[in-house]
């Protein structure tokens, strides 16, 4: 009994808390299950570059108010930098059982400073901390971002160029609808593309305001100059509630949500140039480099490199729904469920510069075949609309009426199995007595597109000015 009590006592005895940075009233150490889920330095320490330079911006600013002084300032700077050499040279080791990268750079601070090292978390936290970190990357990463797009609207307004046109059917429920350009396709997706940077720039406007100085959510009792951090790291403004400042993630679902929305213009890209690179179809060739092969037909050119940005769209937009089921539960002010919003906002950002990356490859590098574009115009009679129309404009036809009447000659049409505009005057003319000869001349593929010369239609006139004024608003 009595060495049954003493295994059961060495086995109780408290042990200090490996975090001694925060853990002084701490008699035990984490669990081991705790211990794995409770670090975040392997996600978050690509933070490492804005964590030193609000740091040093927080330093300065001390020193400024007579907080620190300005030796002690010019010490914890100093260290800072060699922080910053040791990171970008590599010879820097983060360390799981630190928990962050916050507390990686403040303890590796105080081995080459010393106790110093501790000043400098003087009037801040890291719940203030950590989101004026992410606000700090996250401007990085929309310029970033902001660039990808701009390269992938310049390569299809590029592409665009020689074929104002080169006719193709547009579609509506995939089904072929009306005659559109080439050109006119791609110049919808320069819209929507210019439409996710305008997101993320409306986004940046919200996201810039400096949240340092909040500290754990009530500010603080030290006569600090948040507006002074603010200037030194660029921000705008400050935040102007610091209870608001270290709960808040809205800024991350913002971006979260334009990803998602950036996510689905490449995916629904990407289907159509799978659509369009079927031998059935035949529209496009996608270069070598973005396609695969088989490891059975030999035959076989996949489009792989468009299927997996079509595939990774669906797991950008989850990380929204993500995040904001994560957040919907959350109470005032900071709590850890928020450390999970890295993960998912990181991966988000490298899945979608790397789908931009791919798309603009796989623009830049596919063959046209305008040929085989002009042959499926042949089908489906997508100058019916046309021919209802030369019923309302030559011969007074109500719309109503027109159309029913050009119903019957596609009727016709399909009957004999030949397109609409070699259907003759006089089978045509069985629906409509007075039709007027000029019809085969006014229902002709080329005059169909070039008619349609309304602010923002496919007529080759209005084709090329709409790619002069894209190129004027987005690169």
């Amino acid at each position: 009994m009595s060495s049954r009590l003493t295994k059961k006592s060495a086995r109780s005895k408290p042990k200090p808390h490996a975090t001694a940075l925060w853990g002084g009233h701490f008699a035990h150490a984490p669990a081991e299950a705790f211990a794995a889920i409770n670090p975040s330095v392997a996600i978050d320490q690509r933070l490492w570059r804005e964590d030193i330079e609000g740091s040093l911006a927080h330093a300065t600013m001390l020193a400024a108010c007579g907080i620190l002084t300005k030796k002690e300032a010019t010490v914890i700077t100093s260290g800072l930098k060699k922080i910053h050499h040791e990171i970008e040279s590599g010879r820097f080791v983060f360390k799981t059982d630190l928990e962050d990268v916050h507390l990686n750079i403040e303890s590796r601070l105080k081995e080459i400073i010393g106790d110093v090292a501790g000043k400098l978390h003087t009037a801040r936290s890291r719940n203030d901390q950590v989101t004026t970190d992410l606000r700090l990357y996250l401007r990085r990463e929309m310029e970033a971002l902001n660039d990808a797009l701009k390269s992938l609207q310049a390569v299809l307004i590029k592409r665009a160029e020689p074929h104002t046109d080169t006719i193709m059917p547009g579609y509506t429920h995939l089904q072929p609808a009306q005659p559109i350009s080439f050109a006119f396709h791609l110049l919808s997706y320069v819209e929507m593309f210019g439409r996710d940077r305008t997101r993320l720039e409306d986004a940046r406007v919200r996201l810039n305001q400096s949240p340092l100085g909040a500290c754990a959510l009530a500010g603080t009792s030290y006569p600090i100059n948040r507006n002074m951090t603010a200037k030194a790291l660029g921000f705008d403004s400050i935040t102007a509630s610091a209870l608001d400042s270290v709960s808040d993630r809205d800024f991350v679902l913002e971006i979260a949500a334009a990803l998602s929305i950036t996510a689905m213009h490449l995916s629904r890209l990407s289907e159509e140039l799978i659509f369009w690179s079927t031998p059935q179809i035949g529209f496009v060739r996608l270069h070598e480099s973005f396609t695969s092969g088989s490891s059975i037909m030999p035959q076989k050119r996949n489009a792989d490199g468009a299927e997996l940005v079509r595939g990774k769209s669906a797991h950008i937009a989850a990380q929204f729904n993500g995040l904001i089921s994560m957040m919907k539960g959350l109470p005032l002010a900071y709590n850890k469920d928020t450390q999970e919003d890295k993960r998912a906002l990181f991966f988000a950002l490298d899945e979608t510069k790397l789908c931009l990356s791919v798309m603009t490859g796989m623009i830049e590098t596919l063959d046209v075949n305008a040929s085989a574009m002009r042959r499926a115009c042949a089908l489906g009679y997508i100058n019916a609309t046309d021919l209802a129309d030369f019923l309302v404009q030559h011969h007074a036809v109500a719309f109503r009426d027109a159309h029913h009447i050009t119903g019957k000659i596609v009727k016709r049409a399909e009957e004999k199995q030949i397109a609409l505009e070699a259907v003759s005057l006089a089978e045509m003319r069985k629906e409509y007595k007075a039709l007027s000869s000029a019809v085969h001349n006014f229902i002709a593929l080329d005059a169909c597109l070039a008619r349609r010369t309304s602010a923002g239609g496919t007529a080759p006139v209005q084709v090329k000015r709409a790619m002069k004024e894209a190129r004027k608003q987005w690169l």
